[in-house]
């Protein structure tokens, strides 16, 4: 059963009774196909126009729907021969960043990304999708391979932030994010980052200082959560829906600060409703960019990257 998020209520009335509805008519009883289609019309009027009009909150909450398809999922729709990868080769093997070798379209990549994990189990195993210093020295370790052998990277982004915990700190995390964006950055191979779901802060930037940054349309991509911008201005994560209306967190907004390159589509409803759909739309995307880069010389792999972040400062 789909979870709804707190402002979709009147949808889910609505597709409740529609459901309830199929099960009377399934009893052959009493005719009621017209008053399902017609629920079902005004449902996704409803559904359209909510979805229309998101604030930047909202966006929120739907970049965080645990049913948002994940690392997993994009690798079972993208790649092809996904060989993963571990290990930094120093501490140990960082659970929240996943990556290794694929083929997406037959085209040979480095396919990495964060993974959140969607149940109980899974998300402990993954820490959420907060990776420690060894996670981005993974992906540093990886960036690397795919240079020396000439793959271009695709990362997949989906973190509320690094993780935040004492032994992370001791084992150096500001050095390891730092390590992992310079090596983004000097990368003689394409890359390609979308933010699938929550871009949060450094943890994110990390794997995403690409030549070409995608963005879902319902994902988040912020220096900071906003219950934590909230609570640094106003002492309270009460306005955490005013902060991220300030804090300008949205594909769209991002857009307009050149900050993503592109905004994927995704399904009416978000990427939770329909992820097969979703995935296939990211991969044509995704495709798309590769193959636009794949001209370019090293020289000019580099320099193009380095033009798009300087224009930024």
């Amino acid at each position: 059963m789909m979870s709804y998020l707190d402002f979709e209520r009147p949808i889910a009335e609505l597709e409740a009774r529609v459901a309830e509805l199929r099960e009377t008519a399934d009893g052959g009883k009493i005719d009621v196909g017209n008053e399902v289609r017609r629920l079902e019309v005004k449902a996704r009027r409803l559904l359209s126009d909510t979805y229309e009009k998101l604030t930047p909150w909202q966006k929120a909450q739907v970049a965080r729907h645990p049913e948002r398809p994940h690392f997993k999922d994009y690798v079972a729709g993208i790649a092809e021969d996904f060989m993963p990868l571990a290990g930094d080769r120093a501490f140990a093997d960082d659970r929240a960043i996943v990556g290794g070798l694929a083929r997406i379209d037959g085209r040979k990549v480095l396919l990495m990304g964060h993974e959140k994990g969607d149940d109980t189990a899974s998300r402990l195993k993954h820490n959420f999708g907060m990776a420690k210093p060894e996670g981005y020295r993974k992906a540093i370790r990886l960036m690397a391979l795919a240079d020396r052998f000439g793959l271009p990277v695709v990362s997949l982004v989906d973190t509320p932030g690094a993780f935040p915990g004492v032994q992370a700190e001791e084992r150096g995390q500001a050095e390891a994010i730092a390590r992992a964006t310079e090596q983004c950055l000097a990368l003689g191979v394409p890359m390609v980052a979308t933010i699938v779901g929550e871009g949060g802060s450094g943890g994110a930037v990390a794997i995403a200082a690409a030549n070409k940054v995608l963005m879902y349309e319902h994902a988040i991509y912020s220096v900071i959560s906003p219950e934590g911008c909230a609570s640094i201005l106003w002492r309270t994560s009460d306005k955490a829906a005013d902060a991220a209306e300030a804090m300008r967190i949205t594909a769209t907004h991002l857009q307009e600060l050149d900050v993503v390159d592109r905004i994927v589509k995704e399904p009416l409803g978000g990427a939770h409703r329909n992820p097969v759909e979703a995935i296939a739309s990211l991969k044509a995307a995704i495709v798309e960019e590769l193959d636009g880069l794949s001209s370019l010389s090293r020289d000019e792999v580099i320099a193009q990257r380095r033009a798009k972040f300087l224009a930024m400062a």
